[in-house]
C-alpha cells in the first residue's frame, strides 16, 4: 500500500520543527517540500481524473505554473505572441 502523499515531508517538517523551531531555515526548506510534495499530488489527481486537454488549455494551465515576470514571454495558449 501506498502511503499518503507528502508523508515522508510532513514527518520531515515535523521533526525540523520540533529540534530547531518553525523559523529555522531547514525547517523552512522542509515546510516548502511538504507544500510542494502536497500540490504535486493534488495536480496528479486532478490531471488523472480529467478528460485529454487541448493545447490551448494546456497552455492557460502551463501559464499558472510559470512564475510572474516583467520581461516579455511567449504566451503559448495564443500561438507564440509575446506579451
Amino acid at each position: 500500500m501506498r502511503s499518503p502523499a507528502g508523508a515522508v515531508e510532513r514527518a520531515t517538517l515535523a521533526s525540523r520543527t520540533a529540534k530547531h523551531g518553525p523559523n529555522h531555515p531547514e525547517t523552512i526548506t522542509a515546510r516548502q517540500d511538504y507544500r510542494m510534495a502536497r500540490a504535486e499530488a493534488t495536480i496528479r489527481d486532478i490531471v488523472d481524473a480529467a478528460p485529454p486537454l487541448t493545447d490551448e488549455q494546456r497552455g492557460k494551465l502551463a501559464a499558472l505554473l510559470r512564475p510572474a515576470s516583467t520581461a516579455p514571454t511567449a504566451d503559448l495558449a495564443s500561438g507564440g505572441a509575446t506579451r
